[in-house]
């Protein structure tokens, strides 16, 4: 029996979900926001991955012939399904549910910035050769500090719903890849 596209999605939406409470329950410390982007980036890619995969290699198995748009469609629509239904429910959680959350990881955001400036400042230090090129680097320095003054980031907001959209923008342009990947490759020959 050929796996249902929707079903695959509703069962990617399930294991981010469940890796999203994971990390929620037992993953919220000094390093929730480092974490979690440790887990968007190379598991939930694999989970995705075997999603497609598992909905397109379902049908080939079976010997249905797929042209690339049926592949392609195939592996997109799962992946379109899990992520639209994550995005949206973690964003839903994230700003209606636990505000809390929402500041840390904001917080933590924040402070990752600050330190990446902080060390990207060091090690030009180190290289900086001439007077002129160390002035110039201090004022860069400043100015980039002023950005994260209280003023500056009181309303920052990493999980507003433009930001999300955002995000999931950037998670399309990975799902189509990656579809068009798996249309090119399991498409039969004899379609076109």
């Amino acid at each position: 029996m050929q796996k249902n596209v929707y079903a695959v999605g509703l069962v990617l939406f399930i294991v981010t979900m469940v890796l999203f409470f994971v990390m929620y329950f037992f993953g919220m410390n000094t390093d929730y926001f480092n974490n979690s982007l440790l887990v968007n980036a190379f598991i939930l890619p694999a989970v995705y991955l075997a999603g497609a995969f598992i909905s397109v290699n379902s049908v080939k198995k079976l010997g249905i012939p797929m042209g690339f748009r049926d592949a392609f469609g195939r592996a997109f629509k799962p992946m379109f399904l899990g992520g639209i239904l994550s995005v949206l429910s973690i964003f839903a959680f994230l700003n209606f549910i636990d505000r809390d959350a929402k500041d840390l990881l904001n917080f933590q955001y924040i402070e990752r910035q600050k330190t990446e400036l902080n060390n990207e400042y060091q090690k030009a230090k180190l290289t900086s050769k001439t007077d002129e090129e160390k002035a110039e680097l201090d004022k860069n320095y400043q100015n980039r500090l002023q950005s994260f003054s209280p003023e500056m980031i009181k309303d920052k907001d990493m999980f507003s719903f433009r930001q999300f959209t955002y995000y999931f923008g950037a998670i399309m342009v990975f799902y189509v890849i990656l579809s068009t990947f798996f249309g090119s490759f399991f498409r039969s020959k004899t379609l076109e």
